[in-house]
């Protein structure tokens, strides 16, 4: 039995740039979800969520049809799938059954990927910590210029899975061998700033999976969703001790007085690449700010490999300067720098 991997919907792709076809890595050397009601309301439109922050009887999860979903290639197992539609992988497979997998998703530009090995590095990590085998790096970045030869994108998303492969309809290990998946597809470009809400959840700092990029990643789908259902594009957790952890896809950075702050590895933030880039050409203090003292920052943005940099105008009830230097400065900083350097 086989799993269909092209059920992922995403948002509408629109390509105003000039066709530039995207270099190998050997060349080089180196749709936010929303909440409907079953009767498909408008996209985006309110809805009701109960005091839990889940969504009201016959309320589901969606995203835009299938219609609008930009072009995508998919390499799956050794096999590059001149029809996405037709990549599949077994149904026992634990990264289905389980969510026992891994995964990177990085920008992609004209230029090509950005920063390959780091994701590479953290995609090994990650595997380590959920006990996997580790993925080979040379096979992954070959998929990488097999999903990429020819390809025509101004702006787009790279997602390498790597799980446990075939296993048992249980928790127990998988038996293997490793399922490996390179997909890419066309976005649109970020917006230069953005809504947040505080998430009605915490973040476990202590737990198995802090720190992890894995694909048990339901909680953060339910994060997105509440805050797509308050007119905000991310949602930002606390960890158990009260203090700033992350957003559901991205980390979070706050400026004080002119200067800038994130929170620490030790607060259970995931290790981003991007904020990773930032920490090394920008001045930053990595240290715990609780909810209260976040939002009473000077500025805020957000980091991640699609957003790039992006402020943020407005967090739950609070509003943030449209005048924002220092925001300004460390987008202005990563752009000249990821271009300068694409695998840093």
């Amino acid at each position: 039995m086989l799993y269909q991997l092209s059920h992922v919907r995403s948002a509408p792709f629109n390509d105003r740039s000039p066709s530039v076809r995207s270099r190998t890595i050997a060349e080089r050397s180196i749709g936010v979800q929303t909440l409907g009601p079953v009767r498909a309301p408008p996209f985006g439109a309110p809805i009701m969520i109960n005091r839990r922050g889940y969504p009201s009887a016959m309320q589901f999860l969606t995203s835009p049809s299938a219609a609008s979903v930009g072009h995508r290639a998919v390499w799956a197992n050794g096999r590059l799938y001149d029809d996405p539609a037709e990549a599949r992988v077994v149904v026992t497979d634990h990264g289905l059954v389980a969510g026992a997998g891994v995964f990177e998703t990085m920008r992609v530009t004209d230029e090509g990927p950005f920063a390959v090995q780091r994701h590479l590095n953290r995609l090994s990590r990650s595997a380590s910590a959920l006990g996997m085998p580790p993925p080979d790096h040379a096979r992954i970045r070959a998929a990488v210029d097999a999903v990429l030869d020819g390809q025509v994108m101004s702006r787009g998303r790279l997602r390498i899975t790597y799980t446990g492969g075939p296993g048992p309809l249980s928790s127990a290990p998988a038996y293997g061998p490793p399922t490996l998946v390179v997909a890419v597809e066309a976005t649109d470009f970020p917006v230069a700033s953005t809504a947040i809400v505080t998430a009605p959840w915490t973040r476990n700092e202590h737990g198995a999976l802090s720190g992890v990029k894995s694909t048990s990643y339901a909680e953060n789908v339910r994060g997105l969703a509440y805050a797509s259902s308050r007119s905000a594009t991310e949602a930002i957790f606390p960890n158990t001790a009260g203090n700033v952890c992350e957003g559901t896809g991205t980390n979070i950075f706050m400026v004080f007085g002119g200067k800038v702050v994130t929170p620490p590895l030790g607060a259970g933030p995931l290790a981003g690449i991007t904020r990773e880039v930032i920490l090394e050409w920008c001045e930053v203090e990595e240290r715990d700010v609780t909810l209260a003292q976040a939002k009473a920052a000077d500025e805020v943005f957000l980091t991640s490999s699609l957003r790039d940099v992006q402020a943020v105008h407005s967090w739950d009830e609070m509003s943030y300067s449209q005048s924002h230097q220092v925001t300004d400065q460390v987008t202005d900083t990563f752009a000249r720098n990821s271009l300068a350097n694409l695998d840093p």
